[in-house]
């Protein structure tokens, strides 16, 4: 299966990592990277939930994806939770405005795989790891420092930078919202045609009472006309 030019870290991570003889090395945990260029150099896994262990790798090593696993060419670089942990990560770190404040989270990059390079950053508004949460999209270019755990950027606030996934919670009140809106437009027009419908009716009322007013009109012209014909001894 062909390779994705580019793919997001956080799917780079759900995948299970198998080697050439389908041993499996467990799903990818974090990410290996250099932060002053912004490329991802590897990632790595954990084999178990009891192992302390963990299986680094690195990019050029992936030969193919299928499905929710990724196989990869070689053994891994063993090393440990504590070692890895020392090296440097701009995931979660906080990202700050231009007044020194922090308006969000760093969750995640869209990297290209064969040369690692990241094309952006998805910012998150509180915990990253919460389902279905909102991310916007930071542009190396608006990026003015990074340092660990902080992250600098020419930005104000997070409505300045392009949302890219809504969260459930805006989706919701996005479809209430259209729901709300589509109701009120149905009962505008009901109440239009309500209101053709009653100016319909007075117009047929009223040209009903029209002719009523012109028959009964004629009617006393006709008796009044016969009336003088039998009073008047000339005819």
């Amino acid at each position: 299966m062909k390779l994705p030019k580019e793919i997001l870290l956080s799917e780079l991570l759900n995948y299970s990592v198998k080697g050439n003889t389908s041993l499996n090395y467990g799903n990818g945990e974090n990410v290996w990277m250099h932060p002053p260029v912004h490329r991802i150099l590897g990632w790595y896994s954990r084999p178990s939930n009891f192992d302390l262990k963990r299986n680094v790798w690195r990019l050029n090593q992936i030969s193919q994806i299928i499905d929710n696993d990724i196989y990869v060419k070689g053994d891994p670089a063993i090393s440990d939770l504590a070692t890895l942990n020392r090296f440097p990560n701009l995931i979660e770190a906080n990202l700050i405005n231009l007044n020194g404040s922090k308006i969000g989270i760093i969750a995640d990059f869209l990297f290209e795989i064969k040369t690692g390079q990241i094309k952006y950053y998805l910012v998150s508004r509180a915990n990253p790891k919460i389902p279905g949460s909102s991310r916007w999209k930071l542009n190396i270019e608006n990026i003015n420092d990074q340092q660990p755990g902080l992250v600098f950027c020419e930005s104000n606030s997070l409505a300045d930078l392009s949302l890219i996934k809504s969260s459930i919670k805006n989706e919701f009140l996005q479809k209430g919202k259209k729901i709300i809106d589509r109701f009120d437009d149905m009962k505008n027009i009901a109440s239009n045609r309500l209101e053709d419908w009653l100016e319909e009716d007075e117009d047929i009322t009223q040209n009903l009472d029209n002719k009523q007013q012109i028959f009964y009109n004629n009617d006393r012209k006709s008796r009044s006309f016969s009336d003088k014909k039998e009073d008047d001894p000339w005819i």
